[in-house]
């Protein structure tokens, strides 16, 4: 088929299965990997390949700088313990699990491991797809994994592919592969994040800004690939690096066009990729003779059974090396256990590699096993998305795993922190920009306003969260109790609040706002509205300003997530915008 008949057909999978998703009440990606296994019932679509170099270098890097992009750096830190042993140990436990089944099946020893390299690292495209029901703190846990285990699944896969083409391997050898894969990617993402910084940091136009964004993941795979290290790592610690310093390097208007464009566009690659994934399924089920078809199947079966198994029982056993959360019991810990196993999908990276298996050795004969490879490979992806996919939403129904309402918190934190700092900075920043007191007054009087109502917010979801305890508990409190406790929890959480005053009539005003709403020292003949109006776009963007100062501290301390400071950062983009004009904001 043509290239623009391909494009349209895919175009036309991905709008059918973003129509059907909803209605069937089924994940989006399931859906295209079905419409994808049903095309492939065409004998002219069959004839569409997916070539393992498009999906490393087209598919991966745009995907997993978005997915490193919107993974919170804080978590990692906090999350080592648990990320290292799981990108590094149970990667290699996965894979000589899968390898020892596969030969005990009758594949070579040397192509099971090839198998069990491919399929051993979940895919975080899938479990970023798939795994959005998760608790967040979960969620991210696993999403940092599966960024960080393609390094050891790589190094396997070079092993392996040694051993299939007849290679040699030592000790050594293994080692300087290993390090050359974390080391040389780290390195290689570090030094083209260093340099996107100098270059961002030069830069106002919105497109040439998000033109340098969209080279970094494919200049951070191109170094690491000429120099053989880890791509997928390279990507990686670009994407955690860029995203931190972004805020201080970038414009609030390119920012805005980046968070409209990166996703619509990473949905289009992932929506592509599972329907190609069906599509490459059927051409591997055509190309095996119907005698083998069974057996290679068993396998597959197998090596779904073995990874779901050594997954959990990895969890099992290193439970005593983790840091349990505060007050979970045994019973809790064994449901998050099986639900992260639930959750490690397999997807691009796992086919990549089963299709980068060469077809022939150097002499020219073919390569001993490499249909075992992609055939085992391509089952387990279906097996992990079209079983365990809708298994997932059941398992964590089931777990009734603790609700995760730390980011919830931390954002109405960081809203009031901002609010009243801007508030506090109000009189320094009207003298700085020279700006009169009745701009400065209706200023004060939006702040307490947006202030009040973030202490009303917050003092709203802490009641919802006591109705839902005491729901759930089956317990009732007398009313004035509860009238107690609300009125404790407001003045605990309320920021500064202006003081209560009356009117020349003896009304009580609200907090006192309308007393300073204007200044008798204002000469409205030389102030007219347009000059007032330029004072209050002086002093709203001084204010914005601050919030962001503020924000980035509180996210540099550790005080809030990193992805509830790029939340509240994108309202503050916004409304600077709005400040500034859609015209003056992108030039």
């Amino acid at each position: 088929m043509q290239g623009l008949e391909v494009t349209v057909l895919l175009g036309l999978a991905m709008l059918v299965g973003t129509i059907l998703a909803p209605r069937l009440r089924v994940a989006t990606p399931l859906v295209l990997l079905v419409i994808g296994l049903a095309l492939g019932f065409v004998p002219e679509l069959r004839a569409i390949e997916l070539p393992p170099e498009t999906v490393l270098l087209l598919f991966l890097p745009v995907m997993l700088f978005r997915e490193a992009w919107t993974t919170s750096l804080r978590s990692v830190r906090r999350s080592l313990r648990y990320i290292i042993p799981m990108s590094t140990l149970l990667v290699v436990a996965s894979a000589f699990a899968v390898a020892g089944v596969a030969t005990w099946m009758g594949v070579p020893w040397e192509a099971a491991l090839v198998i069990g390299a491919a399929v051993a690292p979940p895919d975080a495209t899938a479990v970023a797809a798939l795994g959005r029901l998760l608790p967040q703190k979960t969620f991210m846990k696993l999403k940092a994994e599966s960024l960080t285990n393609d390094g050891t699944a790589l190094v396997l896969y070079a092993i392996a592919v040694s051993l299939l083409l007849g290679g040699q391997v030592t000790p050594w050898s293994i080692t300087g592969m290993v390090l050359l894969s974390y080391l040389g990617g780290a390195a290689a993402g570090i030094a083209v994040a260093a340099l996107a910084y100098f270059a961002l940091r030069r830069m106002q136009s919105t497109l040439t800004i998000n033109l340098t964004m969209l080279l970094v993941p494919f200049v951070s795979f191109l170094v690491a690939e000429l120099i053989d290290a880890s791509g997928v790592l390279a990507v990686v610690f670009a994407g955690l690096i860029v995203a931190w310093v972004s805020p201080r390097i970038t414009t609030a208007m390119s920012r805005r066009a980046a968070d409209a464009t990166w996703p619509f566009g990473v949905y289009l690659l992932n929506g592509a990729l599972f329907v190609l994934i069906g599509l490459e399924v059927q051409l591997v089920l055509h190309e095996i003779s119907p005698s083998e078809i069974g057996m290679l199947s068993l396998i597959t079966v197998a090596a779904w059974i073995a990874l779901f198994l050594v997954r959990y029982l990895f969890q099992w056993l290193f439970s005593p090396f983790s840091r349990p959360a505060a007050g979970s019991t045994r019973s809790l810990r064994h449901r998050s256990r099986l639900v992260s196993t639930v959750a490690g999908f397999r997807g691009a990276v796992s086919l990549a590699i089963a299709l980068s298996v060469p077809i022939t050795t150097e002499s020219g004969a073919p390569v001993a096993g490499r249909d075992a490879v992609v055939f085992v490979t391509a089952g387990v992806i279906v097996l992990t998305l079209l079983v365990q996919g809708p298994l997932l939403p059941v398992v964590i129904r089931w777990a009734k795993l603790p609700n995760d309402d730390a980011a919830i918190e931390e954002y109405e934190l960081a809203e009031r922190a901002i609010s009243g700092a801007a508030l506090a900075a109000l009189d320094d920043l009207a003298v700085e920009h020279g700006i009169s007191d009745r701009v400065r007054d209706r200023a004060r009087r939006e702040g307490y306003e947006r202030l009040e109502l973030a202490n009303a917010r917050a003092v709203a979801r802490q009641r919802a969260i006591e109705e839902r305890d005491l729901a759930e508990l089956d317990a009732s409190l007398d009313s004035s109790v509860d009238d107690d406790d609300g009125g404790g929890s407001a003045s605990s959480t309320m920021g500064p609040v202006p003081p209560a005053g009356t009117d020349d009539e003896g009304r009580r005003t609200v907090g006192g706002l309308e007393m300073i709403a204007v200044s008798d020292d204002i000469d409205v003949t030389q102030r007219s509205p347009l000059i007032r109006h330029k004072e209050a776009t002086r002093l709203r963007l001084a204010i914005l300003d601050r919030k962001r100062e503020v924000l980035l501290r509180l996210r540099r301390e550790g005080t809030i997530d990193d992805l509830v400071a790029r939340k509240i950062l994108a309202n503050l983009d916004l409304e600077e915008i709005r400040t500034r004009g859609i015209e003056r904001a992108s030039d």
